[in-house]
């Protein structure tokens, strides 16, 4: 297993981006990697730092502006060859359908609960060292 991950988190809100990095610590659990975070504000920076390759999972703000986490994660489904797995935030449990939609492996609600965050988080970084295996 690689000694760290690394964790891409999207939202134009530097506080969700905190959230999610507290919500997560060091490791999000203890047979996973440590995570190291790349914040990005921008979808655009988004797509740039996926294009460079080597993102392990992504987190993405489904009430970010000016486009919400859930159409860049439908867009990098779409344009990104081996997209990594994705999380998306959603603001209500009855937007679980529109993360459905746009393809995310996983949704949690806003604000970020951290034992039910930490815990989809560790699994999508399980279910991808498994996929490079």
């Amino acid at each position: 297993m690689q000694p760290t991950a690394t964790v891409l988190v999207y939202s134009d809100d530097s506080n969700t981006r905190e959230q999610v990095r507290l919500a997560t610590g060091r490791r999000p659990a203890t047979d996973v990697p440590q995570v190291e975070f790349l914040e990005c504000a921008t979808p655009a920076a988004v797509l740039k730092e996926l294009d460079k390759g080597g993102i392990d999972v992504c987190v993405l703000d489904g009430e970010a502006v000016p486009m919400g986490g859930m159409g860049v994660c439908r867009q990098i489904k779409d344009e990104i060859f081996n997209c990594p797995p994705v999380l998306v935030l959603i603001g209500r449990p009855q937007d679980a359908w529109l993360a459905t939609w746009s393809r995310a492996d996983a949704a949690v609600t806003l604000p970020v609960e951290p034992v039910e965050f930490a815990a989809e988080l560790a699994a999508l970084l399980r279910r991808k060292a498994l996929a490079g295996a």
